[in-house]
């Protein structure tokens, strides 16, 4: 368990509780956008640099920006932080219809986040970021991943993560390792979300919509 033998980084402790403070008695932070070298940068490994009580005070700050945003993950890189944990939530919807396979993936804290596909299948929606705020654009992501983190108490966790969970437990782990979604998206594919609303929404996974903005699914 992290934290034991570690030893807590007093000038970094103290930065993110200014940081922290900066979000005032909402607990909201502003979340950087694309540009920004942060979002660029490999995230150090979390060891314990941080004070259990500053630790469970930047997740909930974290949480409550990501709700507030509204998303459904908020990698520590987005609130200006190179540390690699990231927040991540989101509840089924009333469409059983919906082809991105939503299912319940509950409030977890990834801490040094992994993940290994399993198996050769993908599956390709439009994805968006509260880091490229206001588009989203068709991502090709494996289906099924392995996935282990650690949780704010340090307990090392593994599980098996299909569809839309595996979807955002690989979006948040790459932001960790200075990756955007647009970096290996289908660029013509890029709509501003009005325009994704009003011509794409009922084909998120846009087969018809591909021959005629010419890239394949």
């Amino acid at each position: 368990m992290f934290g034991k033998n570690t030893k807590v980084d007093i000038e970094l402790n103290r930065d993110v509780e200014q940081l922290i403070k900066s979000g005032g008695k909402e607990k909201i932070l502003p979340i950087v956008q694309a540009g920004e070298p942060v979002l660029r940068q490999q995230t150090a490994a979390y060891d314990g640099q941080l004070s259990k009580h500053t630790l469970v005070k930047l997740i909930d700050t974290m949480r409550t920006t990501m709700l507030e945003a509204p998303g459904v993950g908020l990698a520590a890189t987005q609130i200006g932080l190179g540390l690699a944990l990231a927040v991540v939530e989101d509840h089924v919807r009333d469409d059983e219809d919906d082809p991105r396979e939503i299912a319940e993936f509950p409030f977890h804290v990834i801490i040094n986040p992994k993940y290994t596909p399993v198996g050769e299948k993908t599956a390709s929606f439009y994805e968006g970021c509260l880091s490229f705020d206001g588009y989203q654009a068709v991502r090709r992501r494996w289906l099924d991943v392995d996935a282990e983190w650690d949780d704010e108490d340090g307990k090392h966790h593994k599980e098996r993560l299909h569809g839309w969970p595996a979807r955002i437990f690989q979006h948040e782990t790459d932001h960790l390792s200075g990756e955007l979604y647009i970096d290996k998206a289908e660029i013509r594919s890029l709509a501003t979300n009005e325009n994704l609303e009003d011509f794409w929404a009922e084909d998120p996974v846009p087969t018809e919509a591909a021959e005629e903005l010419g890239f394949e699914l």
